[in-house]
């Protein structure tokens, strides 16, 4: 029986995790989960973002559902100061986590919610894969004398497995993105990926794309792409472009995954502050992100496809919370997909 690690953390978190945990259950009754505080809730609580015992659950875990961490309440800039998205970072690094995977396929139901034409998404299924432990974020930096460096840092090694997990998840194509024209970095991206292609993926098509050029073409021809493969901050930078095409982002589910290990499971949007404890959040971010545990970790894509159609056809029907032009509250927009399963 799968061993679940539920850390529904702070703001809406709790409210969106209890909504897909119920939905979760109609899905795969044969789960079973061990809650921890996890951010905010356990610095208030343990005085850390995570506790021991919190990471040894996650570790012995068949994956991590998370529901979001952070919010005012623990913002500081003081030196020293314990923060919420400590407990993340250390997720991230004791789990070996170095995929970040964020799907973006708009439900047609809501392809009038999305700032572009509808003929622009009308079909998008576009993967974003991105590195997620090295490049600017991890490199050595430092400010002193009215200068300030951020070093980018890459591995053949590191670049080699995020190539790997693109492949693996196209069906046709993958889309490199780099800056080759200008940095040595890029330039070691570029020669990697295309090495690995051709030793292990030829059945696969690879084409190579500047990132200023793939910023420009994720907005005019989404369709274009399916697995979008980049580094730290370009893939950062081009998931969060990316989230326009579904209008919400209380619709964005994302996947950490590394090793052996268990995966990482969560939505995008943060705590929101501002309507937590009013139930009115939209848990639909949370329930695929928990279809992608399915499929991901758990290895049932069809329970994950059954779940995935239940949104679908909740949405289709003009279930909506708030944020997509609707009244639902959390619970409600729930009940409406289970209504479906």
């Amino acid at each position: 029986m799968p061993t679940i690690a539920l850390l529904p953390g702070d703001g809406i978190g709790p409210e969106v995790a209890a909504a897909a945990v119920q939905v979760l259950d109609a899905v795969a009754d044969d789960l079973t989960y061990d809650e921890h505080l996890a951010g905010g809730a356990a610095i208030d609580a343990h005085g850390t973002a995570l506790t021991d015992e919190a990471l040894a659950a996650c570790q012995a875990s068949a994956a991590v559902l998370l529901g979001a961490l952070g919010g005012p309440k623990w913002d500081t800039n003081e030196s020293g100061a314990v923060r919420p998205e400590q407990g993340l970072f250390r997720l991230r690094a004791e789990l070996g986590l170095y995929a970040n995977l964020r799907p973006f396929r708009p439900l047609p139901a809501l392809y009038d919610a999305s700032p572009l034409k509808r003929e622009l998404i009308e079909g998008v299924d576009l993967l974003v894969v991105r590195e997620l432990t090295g490049g600017l974020y991890y490199g050595e930096r430092g400010t002193s004398d009215g200068r300030a460096y951020d070093t980018m840092v890459y591995t053949v090694a590191e670049i080699e497995r995020i190539a790997r997990t693109g492949f693996q998840a196209a069906k046709s194509r993958v889309t490199s993105v780099d800056k080759a024209n200008v940095l040595d970095t890029s330039r070691l991206w570029r020669s990697v990926v295309t090495r690995i292609h051709s030793e292990e993926f030829p059945h696969i098509e690879l084409e190579h794309l500047l990132v200023d050029a793939a910023a420009m073409r994720l907005v005019a021809a989404p369709r274009h792409f399916e697995v979008i493969v980049t580094e730290n901050m370009f893939g950062d930078i081009l998931s969060d472009e990316a989230s326009m095409l579904t209008g919400s982002l209380g619709m964005l589910p994302s996947a950490s995954l590394g090793g052996d290990g268990p995966g990482l499971f969560e939505p995008v949007h943060g705590t929101a502050p501002d309507i937590a404890g009013q139930g009115i959040a939209n848990p639909l971010a949370a329930i695929l992100s928990f279809e992608m545990a399915l499929r991901w970790s758990l290895g049932r894509a069809d329970l994950a496809d059954r779940l995935y159609a239940a949104v679908d056809r909740a949405l289709a029907e003009g279930a909506r919370t708030p944020d997509i032009g609707g009244a639902l509250t959390t619970a409600q927009m729930g009940d409406a997909v289970l209504a479906q399963l």
